[in-house]
């Protein structure tokens, strides 16, 4: 709860100094709505926003698991062999920099399908951070004991899994919390980038088309939705994390333990 309240009630508070901001200097619902009628519109427009909130999200869960297997298989490929990591890293970091709003038409122009076209685009954006945390912990090994597990003749797996993994784990986890907003957000532009509307469409397309129709209200209920579900990603991520490593890990531990 001490976690919980602080947070809580200054949201609380920023709410309601919002809403009676916006009551008092009168303010129009097409240049800033208040948390009321974004509350009611999202009520409103329910059924139409839970769609795309859903091809939104899944797009991001789908580039996340890539952006998982993927990481972890090349970081396991680059701790055992340096060779292979002076080569293929520097154009891991070369993607992560391109900046996806530039490559994101060349890509949708390329892939036939545009659900695929939206996962490749998130997935570039979700891939580095679980690549290169990974790699740095399975590196990050206490080499004393590195040394341990050659005196009594480990064989590599054996030094990859009860080693090598256990001590990237820490640093796996907090890669996946960044990768889990950003996966997010690769969506969110491929999404803006690609335009596309329908009944197939993301949330990016329903804040373009409400924008278009000066539905202020709705922009808002959609990026709402895009906040809270970043939210439920970090939180979701942050207790898989906890869970993981309150048992033996420095940073999970309390004072007392």
């Amino acid at each position: 709860m001490r976690r919980i309240l602080p947070p809580l009630i200054l949201g609380l508070l920023i709410l309601g100094a919002w809403e009676g901001g916006v009551r008092v200097l009168a303010v129009k619902q097409y240049l800033v709505p208040g948390p009321v009628a974004i509350m009611r519109t999202l009520a409103d427009d329910w059924q139409t926003l839970a769609a795309s909130w859903w091809i939104t999200m899944s797009i991001a869960i789908a580039a996340l698991a890539a952006a998982v297997v993927l990481g972890v298989l090349l970081a396991v490929l680059f701790s055992a062999s340096k060779w292979v990591e002076r080569s293929f890293f520097p154009y891991a970091v070369i993607l992560q920099v391109t900046p996806i709003v530039a490559i994101a038409p060349l890509i949708i122009v390329w892939v036939n399908d545009i659900k695929l076209s939206l996962l490749i685009c998130a997935w570039i954006v979700a891939f580095f951070p679980v690549l290169s945390n990974t790699t740095l912990g399975l590196n990050s090994a206490d080499r004393n004991l590195v040394d341990l597990f050659r005196l009594y003749r480990a064989n590599g797996l054996q030094r990859l899994f009860y080693l090598r993994l256990p001590s990237a784990m820490p640093y796996f986890l907090a890669g996946l919390k960044i990768s889990g907003g950003l996966s997010l957000i690769g969506a969110v532009v491929a999404e803006f980038v690609a335009g596309t509307g329908g009944e197939e469409s993301g949330l990016a397309w329903r804040i373009l088309e409400s924008g278009y129709q000066l539905k202020v209200p709705r922009m808002f209920a959609a990026l709402a939705l895009i906040s809270l579900s970043g939210i439920a990603i970090y939180l979701a991520l942050s207790l898989l994390s906890h869970l993981c490593l309150r048992r033996w890990h420095e940073s999970e531990l309390r004072p007392d333990e």
